[in-house]
């Protein structure tokens, strides 16, 4: 298996999503290209009181990377293939619409549509709600070009007990989604 992963963190609310999936990833000796973008760095600080430094300091094998970076390695098709995929977490309205639409205003927006023409596997964890039908047709266009829409739906099969656990189902399922192996929830098994 592959072990690089581009791992993006953009403005919508739910950075908890990201910030795990850096954890797990660097648990398991992932080579792991973080990009932040400015209005994720922000809701980061909101929503868990991490700043960009913060995530330097406690995973320092990460290679930070910034959003301006447009001509950075994983901006190019040649590079990416070496990947195991792009995982955007939280995905924001905004990325996914630029992502859509083949807009790049950032590096975020460049490797996802880098992704989806090397057929690398890219993954969106959506958190947004409700949905507007410009959000729907977007998220259609982008999983008809090959991406997973992944909306950040946690079940409630495996009874979970904390916050953590429901944000692990999310997360997990992300892993499941680039066929990484991991013991982050209870597999669905009927009661006898």
């Amino acid at each position: 298996m592959k072990k690089n992963i581009v791992l993006c963190i953009t403005g919508a609310s739910g950075s908890i999503y990201g910030y795990r999936l850096l954890e797990v990833l660097y648990e398991m000796d992932f080579n792991i290209d973080l990009i932040i973008s400015t209005a994720g760095a922000v809701v980061l600080r909101e929503e868990l009181d991490l700043s960009v430094k913060d995530l330097q300091e406690r995973f320092p094998k990460v290679r930070m990377v910034s959003e301006k970076a447009v001509a950075d390695k994983v901006a190019s098709g040649s590079r990416l293939i070496e990947y195991a995929g792009v995982l955007v977490a939280p995905c924001s309205m905004s990325t996914l619409g630029c992502i859509a639409n083949g807009i790049n205003q950032n590096l975020i927006h460049r490797v996802c549509e880098v992704a989806l023409k090397e057929r690398v596997p890219l993954v969106l964890i959506i958190r947004e709600t409700p949905y507007s039908i410009l959000h729907i047709e977007n998220m259609l266009k982008v999983a008809k070009a090959g991406a997973v829409i992944l909306p950040a739906s946690p079940a409630f099969y495996h009874r979970p007990k904390s916050l953590e656990e429901l944000v692990d189902f999310v997360v997990g399922k992300a892993l499941d989604s680039l066929r990484i192996e991991h013991n982050l929830y209870k597999r669905w098994k009927l009661k006898d």
